[in-house]
């Protein structure tokens, strides 16, 4: 006991303030992947792979030759399998820490929440499918492909008019870049999350399928319930109100509205919110 006791001393007072910096900056950064990957598909497979990993030294202790060799040839090539494994999630991670360090000064305007609000509450109120999709730091123009470019002005009746049902480009989503419709008409990837709920649409695992892969926050009307949706970060918020709506675009896009207060009250007393 006291040979332990003294080694533990011994390491205790060899440890530098450096050491306890590098131990402090690296516990950081895992605890940010941790974040990062919690309750998506890639905190899944990371679960596999630390299986995996103590399955070989297992093995190893064991002197399971057979399988060490197997797990031996697998570990050659895994740094290679997670970047292919976790590219969209790395990309986003990436994304993230590239985001400058201050809050970016954004007006009403730049992203039309009001217009967009508005449409959305018609549509629901019609029961008008439709997905609105808002581009954030990773940018959306890979999934642009067949797509119409619009690069037009937010409007309520610009939205509502591309999402009528006898619109050609009502079964695609709408993408909002910079303030403006950048295009109507795209197609999305869906979500493969095997833990979604059954009874969601196309649309609504469309939502959740780009909000996995990128920053985008993604809105959802139901056409089957006239249901608002919204959907962020590869999980969705159900059957929200407009105002509710309202309230969460303008935290997620890192400012409030600043429509004047009569204004937003008078609006949703006259729909009902």
């Amino acid at each position: 006991m006291d040979v332990i006791l003294n080694r533990f001393l011994e390491v205790f007072h060899s440890i530098t303030w450096r050491d306890v910096l590098d131990i402090l900056i690296v516990s950081y950064i895992i605890y940010r992947i941790l974040l990062l990957i919690q309750g998506s598909r890639a905190f899944q497979m990371a679960a596999g792979l630390s299986v995996i990993v103590l399955l070989y030294f297992l093995s190893d202790y064991l002197q399971l030759l057979t399988l060490n060799w197997l797990l031996n040839t697998f570990m050659s090539s895994i740094l290679i399998l997670i970047i292919i494994i976790f590219q969209d999630d790395i990309r986003k991670a990436l994304a993230q820490i590239g985001k400058p360090p201050f809050t970016k000064i954004q007006t009403e305007f730049s992203y039309g929440i009001e217009e967009v609000v508005k449409a959305v509450t018609h549509l629901a109120e019609k029961k008008i499918g439709a997905l609105i999709v808002f581009e954030r730091e990773i940018s959306l123009k890979d999934y642009l492909e067949g797509a119409v470019i619009i690069d037009s002005k937010v409007t309520k009746e610009l939205l509502i008019s591309i999402f009528y049902p006898k619109s050609p480009l009502h079964d695609g989503a709408v993408i909002i870049s910079k303030g403006k419709i950048l295009a109507a008409g795209v197609i999305l990837p869906l979500s493969t999350n095997p833990y979604i709920a059954k009874d969601l649409g196309t649309r609504h695992r469309a939502a959740i399928g780009i909000t996995e892969i990128t920053d985008a926050i993604a809105i959802v009307v139901s056409e089957e319930t006239g249901y608002i949706s919204l959907a962020v970060s590869g999980k969705i918020t159900r059957d929200i109100t407009p105002a509710t709506l309202r309230k969460m675009l303008s935290q997620l896009l890192g400012f409030e509205s600043k429509a004047p207060w009569w204004v937003r009250i008078g609006y949703e007393i006259q729909k009902g919110t």
